[in-house]
């Protein structure tokens, strides 16, 4: 086992189980950090900013600090549900991902209009609670097929995989 210690920049069980899947040789522990962006970021550029944000605020707690987001994207074909991550290594190099991308119905999509968090609509969509700590909204528009922990999941690995290569890492501007 490494003696890194990743912290996911969340408490939510779908995203540090998904990490923890990823960096199995590591110590993984989430902890509720900030996004610093709306509660249902509405862009790739804000979803962006709120999975970096959440790693930025991680890293100060372990060596590697790890930001997953999901969001929505408007598109000329309609609302896609996106999702990003971010890691900051020990060296304090930085690497994006980004991943599934998934559209959603127009009755989901006309919610977000309304300012509704996907999480919350989904909640009502399914008559359950707590969807996005679940198989979240990807895995109800799959048939369960595809879950919430694969799309984060993916992105772990696309962060570990660049961070292991040591390529691909970003540099902050003054515009985040």
């Amino acid at each position: 086992m490494s003696s890194l210690k990743v912290i996911v920049g969340s408490t939510n069980r779908v995203k540090v189980n998904a990490i923890q899947n990823v960096f199995a040789n590591y110590e993984v522990e989430g902890i509720t950090i900030s996004s610093k962006v709306s509660d249902q970021p509405i862009s790739d550029e804000e979803t962006i900013r709120g999975a970096l944000n959440r790693a930025l605020g991680a890293k100060r707690f372990g060596d590697i600090g790890i930001g997953l987001e999901g969001g929505v994207q408007q598109t000329s074909y309609g609302m896609l549900l996106i999702n990003y991550g971010a890691l900051i290594d020990e060296k304090k190099k930085i690497y994006l991902a980004g991943g599934t991308r998934i559209l959603l119905p127009n009755e989901v999509s006309k919610e977000i209009y309304k300012g509704k968090e996907l999480g919350d609509i989904m909640d009502k969509y399914t008559n359950r609670l707590n969807v996005k700590h679940d198989e979240g909204a990807v895995g109800v528009f799959t048939n369960n097929f595809v879950k919430r922990t694969d799309i984060f999941e993916h992105i772990g690995k696309l962060l570990y995989g660049q961070m292991i290569s040591g390529k691909n890492d970003i540099k902050l501007n003054d515009n985040r």
